[in-house]
């Protein structure tokens, strides 16, 4: 498979991961509803993505690093929502 292609998959798979966490940030920061959330999933998964912008630093992978850049900003967001107003 060429890196273009690799790269093209890559940043589709990005976009939509990253898309999904949206509506649930945009929906909790309206209005500081985040009683639906687990905290520790949050935590774990906030920490998770962390580690994979990291990877992805470490990998110079762009697709990688923008992508976990953006998704942890909105879940790191709302662990501190629900840190907030949990």
């Amino acid at each position: 498979m060429s890196p273009g292609l690799m790269d093209a998959i890559g940043s589709v798979a990005a976009v939509l991961t990253t898309a999904s966490f949206v509506p649930q940030a945009w929906h909790s920061f309206k209005t500081r509803d985040v009683s639906g959330i687990s905290l520790s999933m949050y935590s774990v998964f906030t920490v998770g993505v962390a580690l994979w912008l990291l990877y992805g630093v470490l990998l110079q992978s762009w697709p990688l690093i923008i992508a976990n850049s953006i998704t942890l900003a909105l879940a790191a967001t709302i662990l501190v929502l629900k840190l907030r107003f949990g």
